[in-house]
């Protein structure tokens, strides 16, 4: 037994040096993203179908120019996203054809895509009009989370919704969360002239309706992982949203505005940070539930999980320290 000693002080000794480096690097990277709510980078700019010239994109701090914003985040989505964009501009279409005071705006942000995206998404544009249909070019792939966040500090809508490029969730959808919002925005106005983006408020799009189904039918090591990652989450951002990863959210504007200036995370956790900023800022979220199917090609697989933790461990070493202030 005697002999063991000297084996278990060199484990601990490393196993001390591990938690130290790893300690260090989150400090590092944490503090190094402190300013992340800055749009530091070159400002982002859409390409002009017609003219082939890129121009400028609006800001959130803009007046709204339309009633509804889309925001698609794009990689590698040659193959999913014509079916799932015909899909959602059909519906946008025929609700401004019945109702001539709703207009809209799709962007499309391609985050660095390798394969054919970019051409997709001019292609629409070119159908329905530079006006309706944007491509915004981040040149690199940044994540998921930064191509929502440059949609959304670059969109004209009063409301404004991410959804993914699958159309996993039914576009017609956007009809529960839009309606849930008005119901509040009227309830917290005074007076009848208010507008809707001027209140803040946030509904998500919920799949835990669904869960007890899924647990029967996947693996035992998904479930494992799944469970463990809702816990890690709870103690992150707290409790009062079920499903914080479904990608259909939408916000008013003036919520946008607060929530997507502060944000630091860009990968798969960006949804954890928009729960915890939403309590922060005290804008009110309600959950709904959503028709969600599985659509093959997820970009999600079990090496996203360490990259799922590590940004969970960023933003709760960022904002509990307070290297990552917010901005009003």
């Amino acid at each position: 037994m005697a002999s063991l000693w000297p084996l278990m002080e060199v484990l601990i000794y490393l196993l001390l040096v591990a938690a130290f480096i790893l300690l260090s690097l989150i400090l590092f990277e944490a503090n190094r993203r402190r300013l992340n709510h800055s749009h530091v980078e070159a400002p982002a700019v859409f390409l002009d179908s017609i003219t082939s010239t890129q121009v400028s994109c609006p800001s959130i701090f803009d007046p709204a120019e339309k009633y509804i914003s889309l925001i698609i985040p794009a990689y590698n989505e040659e193959q999913r996203l014509p079916g799932a964009l015909q899909e959602t501009i059909d519906y946008l279409q025929e609700r401004a054809t019945k109702d001539k005071s709703f207009s809209y705006e799709v962007l499309i942000v391609d985050d660095g895509s390798i394969d054919g995206t970019k051409r997709v998404g001019w292609e629409f544009s070119k159908k329905f009009s530079v006006d309706n249909v944007r491509v915004i070019l981040l040149g690199r792939n940044h994540g998921k989370g930064e191509a929502i966040r440059k949609g959304m500090l670059h969109s004209r809508g009063e409301l404004l919704l991410m959804l993914d490029a699958d159309g996993a969730t039914k576009i017609t959808d956007l009809e529960k969360l839009e309606n849930q919002i008005h119901a509040f925005a009227k309830k917290e106005s005074i007076g009848s002239n208010f507008r809707v983006s001027d209140i803040p408020v946030a509904t998500f799009g919920s799949r835990a309706h669904l869960e007890e189904k899924a647990l029967a039918t996947r693996k035992v090591y998904r479930n494992f992982l799944m469970k463990g990652f809702h816990l890690v989450v709870l103690l992150t951002a707290g409790p009062g949203i079920r499903d914080t990863q479904c990608g259909f959210k939408m916000f008013t504007r003036s919520a946008a505005r607060k929530l997507f200036t502060n944000i630091r995370l860009k990968r798969w956790c960006f949804d954890v940070e928009i729960v915890y900023l939403c309590k922060r800022f005290h804008i009110p979220m309600v959950e709904i539930s959503v028709n969600w199917s599985e659509i093959p090609g997820s970009k999600v697989n079990p090496l996203s999980i360490p990259n799922m933790l590590w940004e969970l461990a960023l933003m709760s070493m960022g904002y509990r320290t307070g290297m990552w202030r917010l901005h009003t």
